[in-house]
């Protein structure tokens, strides 16, 4: 298997794992206040990194490597599950999940800015027009339904770009299970922390989807679905195996209907399907 074909596979192993991540964060917040199941989700990952680290006996990363390993912690260890929680307070999984077919265009900028990518115009033509099939989604819902909800998930969406591609530029150095594993170590003390501090009084009262939801979005959202995304990017190029994420919003509403019983409408599905269409093109003019 060639450098590029193995890229995108292991992209894609990583998108199916991320599909879940917002129908399991779904359950979890019913149960589950939004900052303690982001620190605890957090503290579990990071354990696990710890053990991982460990047992492989990894090298420690250079100095130089700090300040992209913070970005990536703040990005995709913090920022976006705290950010993803508070707004699944206010919208369904169904309609958040369509939001993340603005993820490949962050991504790809960030790539551009960080990664020191250039894909072609036309790549830009087909990305832009995946997100503005999204974009007309979430106004098409009225964007006075839920304005916080949906403002939540575009800072969500912003961080988690960057992390993504901060990531990925790394990995091309350290792998990518060495990155997000040395990125939960680094935020494990001050989660730990929060985590022993916002912890629920009584948490036998929790229910047992929300236990679920909490063991999924730890160590499959945290740990090993970054393990393929990372090693994804580094092989296949930031920008262009970054357009799979378009392919996350139809697992996701798939997810969302099979499990939460959440209604999938007519304009979900469209921008959905328009999306999908669009990493064809983007993926042929990525490079």
């Amino acid at each position: 298997m060639d450098r590029t074909t193995d890229g995108w596979l292991s992209g894609f192993i990583g998108v199916a794992i991320f599909s879940g991540s917002l129908p399991a964060t779904r359950l979890a917040v019913a149960g589950f206040d939004p900052v303690f199941l982001t620190v605890a989700r957090a503290t579990i990952a990071g354990l696990l990194a710890v053990a991982l680290l460990v047992a492989l006996r990894a090298p420690r990363p250079a100095r130089s490597d700090l300040v992209p390993l913070v970005i990536v912690s703040l990005g995709v260890v913090v920022g976006f599950p705290l950010l993803t929680a508070l707004a699944l307070r206010h919208v369904t999984a169904a309609h958040s999940i369509v939001f993340v077919g603005l993820l490949p265009l962050a991504t790809a900028l960030f790539g551009v800015l960080r990664g020191g990518e250039r894909p072609r115009p036309a790549f830009w033509l087909f990305s832009g027009l995946g997100s503005a099939a999204v974009a007309g989604f979430a106004f098409s819902q009225g964007i006075t339904a839920s304005p916080a909800g949906d403002l939540l998930m575009l800072a969500a969406i912003l961080v988690c770009g960057l992390g993504y591609a901060e990531g990925g530029r790394l990995s091309r150095r350290l792998g990518g299970w060495q990155v997000i594993s040395w990125a939960l170590v680094l935020s494990l003390p001050p989660m730990l922390l929060v985590a022993l501090l916002v912890r629920p009084e009584d948490l036998g009262g929790i229910a047992t989807p929300a236990w679920l939801g909490l063991a999924y979005v730890s160590l499959f959202s945290m740990l090993i679905g970054f393990v393929f995304w990372y090693r994804g990017l580094a092989l296949g190029g930031i920008a262009a195996v970054g357009q799979l994420q378009l392919l996350q919003p139809l697992m996701g509403l798939a997810l969302a209907a099979l499990l939460l019983g959440e209604p999938v409408s007519t304009s979900m599905l469209a921008a959905t399907v328009a999306v999908i269409a669009c990493v064809f093109g983007a993926k042929r003019f990525a490079r």
